[in-house]
């Protein structure tokens, strides 16, 4: 149930002598009513979606390199352990590689 406007006021929030003076001199009153925004706003959640496909693109980019990283050095290391061949040091001779 509302409550009735009290006198000397035309609304809660306009005070009667400003209303008053408007009408003595012929000023008109102007309410402004704030409304909704018409739409979502996209962008608000666009941006941060965003940014977060783009970081875990870079994250994944980054962990592919160091897979393929891994797989060239552990490759670079069988070529030049089958190329060595036997390496011994104080009697203990060791093969790193299986031969053919």
């Amino acid at each position: 149930m509302s409550q009735p406007t009290p006198p000397g006021q035309i609304a809660p929030h306009i005070p009667a002598d400003v209303f008053q003076r408007a009408q003595a001199t012929g000023q008109p009153v102007v309410v402004v009513v704030q409304s909704a925004p018409a739409a979502f706003p996209w962008q608000r959640l666009l941006i941060p979606f965003a940014i977060a496909g783009a970081a875990a693109l870079g994250t994944w980019g980054v962990v592919l390199a160091i897979a393929w990283l891994m797989d060239a050095a552990a490759h670079t290391a069988t070529v030049i352990a089958g190329t060595a061949g036997p390496i011994g040091a104080g009697g203990i001779t060791l093969k790193l590689a299986r031969s053919k």
